[in-house]
C-alpha cells in the first residue's frame, strides 16, 4: 500500500528525526508529514511508518522508535541506534537508489555514510558519546547547528515548533544531500586516480586530469612515493603537496621554502620558472600558468626534497 503518513513527535525536536525525515520524504514525498503525540494517530497503519515515537522498534509494523528499554543496538558493536539509524538500516538503500548512486557503489557508500554520518548522530542522541568530545567546535556539529534552529524559549506560537522544524529540514536535507554526492564523487574518482597511478610509476609526481579526492587511493595504491599533485584549475595549473590525512595540515613534503608567499615576477625569479604565479605562504600549493610551468615547478620541488 501506498504510504499517505509520515508520523514523529511533536515538541522540540533533534537531529535523528530530522534527518530521518530526510529519508522519508525523499522516498515519499507525496506523504503528510505529521509531527503529534496524540495516541490515536500514532497506531500503526500499513499506510503510515512511525518514527521517534510509538514505543517499538518493529520493522514489520514500520514502527522505528529507541526510547524504549531495552532500545535496539547495532549487532556488529552493540552500538545505540537512534530512530535515524532504524531509517537508515531499513531505507537507506532505497534513498540511494533514489539519489541516483550508481548500482555498484550502493553497497560501499551505504556502509560508510552509516559510520561517519548515521552512527555519530545515533551516539549523541543516545547519550553514548558527549558534544564535548568535538572541544572547543562543539557548538559547529551538525547536531548542534540543526539544535540552534529550534525557537526561544519565550516564542508563544503554538506552532513555534512546527514552523522551526520546517525551516530545518531543508538545511538537514542540504547536508545530508552533498555528503552522498561526495561519497559518490569519491567512489567516481577511484578508478580515474588508480590509472594516473599506475601511469606515474617510480615519479614522485602525480598528474590529473582535474582535482579530485586521491588520498585514500595512494594510500590503497601504497603509492608512498608520490610527494605531489599536479592538476589544470581552470585556465591555470596548480601543485599541491599531499597531506598525511585528513585530521592534519602536515605534508609528504613541503614546497620549497624560498617560494612561500610569493607571486608572479618574485616567484619567477625565486623559482626560475617563467609562468610561475603564485605559492601559497605555508607552502602547499603553488599555480602557474601552464602545464610545462606547473611540471617545472613539481621536478623543482622534488629535487629539493
Amino acid at each position: 500500500m501506498t504510504i499517505t503518513q509520515l508520523i514523529t513527535h511533536s515538541g522540540g525536536f533533534h537531529a535523528d528525526e530530522l534527518l530521518s525525515s530526510v529519508i522519508l520524504t525523499q522516498l515519499f514525498p507525496d506523504a503528510r508529514l505529521i509531527r503529534t503525540r496524540n495516541k490515536s494517530l500514532l497506531e500503526p497503519a500499513s499506510d503510515k511508518i512511525i518514527y521517534d515515537v510509538g514505543g517499538a522498534y518493529d520493522a514489520a509494523a514500520q514502527i522505528f522508535d529507541h526510547h524504549q528499554r531495552p532500545g535496539p543496538l547495532r549487532e556488529e558493536d552493540e552500538k545505540p541506534y537512534s530512530s535515524f539509524g532504524l531509517i537508515w538500516r531499513h531505507y537507506g538503500f532505497d534513498y540511494l537508489v533514489a539519489m541516483n548512486v550508481p548500482a555498484d557503489d550502493i553497497e560501499a557508500i551505504h556502509h560508510k555514510f552509516d559510520t561517519n554520518f548515521v552512527t555519530p548522530i545515533d551516539l549523541l542522541d543516545n547519550g553514548a558519546i558527549e558534544p564535548s568530545v568535538a572541544g572547543p567546535l562543539s557548538i559547529l556539529t551538525l547536531p548542534s547547528l540543526l539544535g540552534s534552529l529550534k525557537p526561544s524559549f519565550d516564542d508563544a506560537s503554538p506552532t513555534a515548533d512546527d514552523d522551526a522544524f520546517l525551516v530545518a529540514l531543508p538545511i538537514a536535507r542540504a547536508f545530508t544531500e552533498a555528503e552522498i554526492r561526495a561519497l559518490a564523487a569519491n567512489a567516481r574518482a577511484k578508478g580515474i586516480v588508480a590509472e594516473a597511478i599506475a601511469k606515474t610509476g617510480a615519479s614522485a609526481i602525480l598528474e590529473l586530469p582535474m582535482g579530485m579526492p586521491y588520498r585514500s587511493s595512494l594510500a590503497k595504491a601504497e603509492a608512498d612515493h608520490v610527494m605531489f599533485m599536479v592538476c589544470p584549475r581552470g585556465e591555470d595549473w596548480t601543485l599541491n603537496g599531499i597531506k598525511l590525512s585528513g585530521d592534519t595540515f602536515d605534508q609528504r613534503a613541503d614546497l620549497p621554502a624560498s617560494w612561500a608567499g610569493l607571486s608572479d615576477a618574485a616567484l619567477e625569479e625565486a623559482s626560475g620558472v617563467t609562468g610561475a604565479k603564485f605559492c601559497h605562504n605555508a607552502r602547499f600549493i603553488a599555480v602557474a600558468s601552464s602545464r610545462e610551468a606547473i611540471m617545472k615547478m613539481a621536478e623543482i620541488a622534488v629535487a629539493e626534497l
